[in-house]
């Protein structure tokens, strides 16, 4: 993988347990237009926010074998469970392989508060995972933090309702509390998330910071393909994206339609015996 010819085309994977990393495919597409990119949704298992560990890294690691299998040069998990879960682990098990995660933005929240006074807002895995806790203690000396899990928030998205009743119910029940307590900033630490920031700064108003991560992990990417690439860093070209799902394709079709505005095919992938396998 790391000796190929630089006439071959980048090529980057990306996976997430639903329509959430379309959120980071979308700030890599704004970044990085040229590279080749393969999105695999694992909607089969979608949400991955209430599994165990052990089950999520299982889930990972196949995963990152079929990305493999498809020839690709670095690999984004782009789903903040699966990083909390897997990320350690993905790297030990593949170590030639670059790999960009997800993490809560614990540090760039600590230096924009004004209040000293945070809302993170995860799933349950997400906030037991050692890179949360490592992080909060890395940088939140000083803060007050809040979390909310956002229950159900995930299906909601997944579903398609982004301003709906019971998505700004759910969202009033996490963010309304947090603003009693004096929060102006808000941590994104799920990809899903991004996709209702609208509705969440019509719940807070407009003096509320949101930091959606996507961005960083987008500059990430760019940093680590010219320092292991550079020879094949095209100045100008436009790579294509492959789809993937191990749900319904016609589904997460009308899905990236509705979040990033692309019209697109997507193949179906099976899971058997614990793997996954191209339909």
């Amino acid at each position: 993988m790391m000796n190929r010819t630089s006439s071959k085309s980048l090529k980057v994977g990306v996976f997430d347990s639903g329509v959430g990393g379309l959120s980071v495919l979308r700030s890599i597409h704004d970044r990085l237009p040229h590279p080749e990119i393969v999105f695999f949704a694992d909607q089969a298992h979608v949400p991955y926010g209430r599994r165990q560990l052990d089950e999520i890294r299982s889930f990972s690691q196949q995963i990152t074998l079929f990305l493999l299998e498809r020839d690709i040069d670095l690999l984004v998990v782009a789903c903040n469970t699966a990083s909390a879960a897997a990320l350690k682990f993905l790297r030990q098990q593949f170590p030639r392989l670059p790999i960009v995660g997800m993490e809560p933005a614990v540090k760039p929240a600590s230096e924009q508060t004004r209040t000293r006074a945070v809302g993170v807002l995860a799933t349950p895995a997400t906030f037991q995972g050692e890179l949360y806790q490592s992080l909060v203690h890395k940088y939140g000396e000083g803060l007050q933090i809040y979390q909310d899990t956002c229950p159900g928030l995930v299906e909601e998205i997944e579903a398609g309702d982004l301003t709906g009743e019971k998505t700004r119910s759910i969202l009033e029940n996490a963010l309304l509390p947090m603003i009693e307590l004096n929060v102006d900033t808000i941590v994104l630490g799920c990809t899903h998330y991004p996709f209702v920031i609208d509705t969440m700064r019509r719940i807070a108003g407009k003096h509320i910071q949101v930091i959606d991560p996507a961005p960083a992990v987008a500059r990430r990417v760019q940093a680590l393909l010219n320092q292991q690439f550079p020879e094949r860093m095209p100045i100008a070209s436009s790579g294509s994206t492959q789809f993937f799902t191990s749900g319904d394709p016609l589904v997460l079709q009308k899905q990236i339609k509705l979040l990033i505005g692309l019209e697109t095919t997507v193949r179906s992938a099976h899971w058997e015996d614990g793997k996954v396998y191209a339909d």
